[in-house]
């Protein structure tokens, strides 16, 4: 039996979400902030950290930066869902549904985290206004509802990190000589990973039938 659009959609997005958030509750119980598995020698590495702001372990704004990120993933993910189900109806490629449906995923997924983490673990990276810095915690977090923050304050759980390139550069290398440096640097998860590949296939295979609706496939 042929499965439709709205059907595959609905099968990604759980399935990533499935995935997702199994390793991060992993992660999180079992793991210490800071705290490293390797997994392929040096080049993939588990290393749990947690972040409170953007993808890729970036953060601004202090609380009410992470606030305002938490709303704009909320609208974001209810745009893309209503757009997706628009060009659907409209006859959207099969690929336009995956690429937009793995973008919807990664946002949700980090959105989990942000809105109910802090309801579900005992500890977790909080804000302390007074110094206006985040500050993490000691030990290993427990699954037990007793709650470490409120809604939408919970910090997103990242823990892939794949430094393929680690070295010091040479005296002679231009500007950078003498450097230690690494690539790839930032640690992430796999909701990150989920809407990047989404937002990099669309451009790459999809911009078109993405932005210019006289290219929709009309079934």
């Amino acid at each position: 039996m042929r499965i439709s659009k709205k059907q595959l959609s609905l099968i990604i997005i759980l399935l990533v979400l499935a995935i997702d958030q199994t390793l991060k509750i992993w992660v999180k119980t079992n793991m210490a902030i800071g705290q490293e598995i390797n997994v392929l020698g040096n080049w993939f590495i588990l290393h749990f950290t947690e972040n409170p702001g953007m993808a890729f372990g970036m953060k601004f704004w202090g609380i009410w930066g992470k606030i305002f990120l938490s709303l704009f993933r909320i609208a974001a993910i209810t745009a893309i869902g209503w757009y997706m189900l628009k060009l659907i109806d409209k006859g959207a490629k099969w690929g336009v549904v995956v690429g937009l449906s793995l973008i919807m995923a990664g946002a949700f997924g980090n959105i989990i985290d942000s809105a109910i983490y802090g309801f579900l673990f005992d500890t977790g990276t909080i804000y302390n206004s007074q110094i206006n810095e985040w500050i993490s915690y000691y030990g290993i977090s427990q699954l037990n509802f007793q709650g470490y923050a409120g809604f939408l304050k919970g910090c997103v759980v990242d823990m892939l990190y794949f430094p393929i390139i680690d070295t010091v550069l040479p005296s002679w290398f231009p500007i950078w000589g003498g450097e230690h440096i690494v690539f790839f640097r930032p640690i992430f998860n796999i909701a990150d990973s989920s809407i990047t590949t989404g937002v990099i296939y669309l451009l790459l295979f999809h911009r078109h039938d993405i932005f210019d609706k006289k290219t929709l496939k009309t079934e």
